[in-house]
């Protein structure tokens, strides 16, 4: 049994090493996430790291700051943005009624999209708001 339990965690230890992130090309991001790039922003591709510890996922960093994260499949899990608003093309038109109707003098400076559908967004306030997978607000978050 213990000979069971140390071989597990070597393992374990064995393939946290040596998945390290790697730097590869934009041409190399699945099919999805180079589409969603091309449509939503104009900004070059700074760099890609492809992180491969359990699934692939991809972090992509523009030339004017924004970062956007990408799973295996390339869908879009949080795209945020330091210096400018979030591009809105992509987001729930429902979500981008509520901030602009309830929050007239802000813009949205990041969205994350959680495993069961349910949005974060943050302000250029500091406001952190949640909304269902449907796009209906479901409260500030503290």
């Amino acid at each position: 049994m213990k000979k069971l339990f140390f071989l597990m965690i070597a393992t374990l230890g064995t393939l946290s090493l040596s998945a390290q992130p790697t730097l590869i090309s934009s041409n190399d991001l699945p099919a999805d996430a180079q589409k969603f790039l091309t449509e939503n922003f104009k900004e070059k591709v700074e760099y890609v790291k492809k992180d491969n510890k359990f699934f692939d996922e991809y972090e992509v960093r523009l030339a004017d700051g924004t970062e956007i994260e990408f799973d295996s499949k390339g869908n879009w899990k949080e795209v945020e943005s330091k210096k400018n608003a979030v591009p809105t093309g992509f987001i729930p038109a429902k979500i981008q009624k509520y901030a602009a109707e309830k929050f007239p003098n802000t813009h949205i400076k990041k969205i994350e999209r959680g495993v069961l559908g349910k949005y974060e967004v943050k302000l250029s306030n500091g406001l952190e708001l949640e909304f269902n997978s449907d796009g209906d607000f479901k409260r500030i978050d503290d």
